[in-house]
């Protein structure tokens, strides 16, 4: 079942996500990690905001583990973020077209 991930980062900057992502191998706008089905981030008042959704909490939970852990705490996010997940009832990806 697909899972929706709201990560809260805070603390962090744009900056920091943006070296996270590049460290990743991904590119703004590009193709998502095997798994992923959407995700985008905002800065928000205390931080940084992501939000995903995957095909399933474990492949999420083993992108988390062997990706986003570890690059954020290099590149120096203070914290672990909170972190709250939600069942996907219904998403849209893009059509050929787009």
């Amino acid at each position: 079942m697909a899972v929706a991930i709201i990560m809260e980062f805070t603390g962090a900057t744009l900056a920091q996500y943006d070296e996270t992502i590049k460290k990743m191998g991904l590119t703004p706008g590009g193709p998502a990690p095997s798994g992923a089905i959407s995700h985008w981030a905002v800065a928000t008042e205390n931080g940084l905001l992501v939000t995903d959704v995957w095909k399933s909490r474990e492949l999420y939970d083993a992108f988390a583990q062997e990706q986003i852990g570890p690059i954020t705490a290099e590149v120096g996010f203070p914290d672990a973020p909170k972190v709250t997940y939600y069942d996907v009832h219904s998403y849209f990806t893009p059509g050929a077209d787009a």
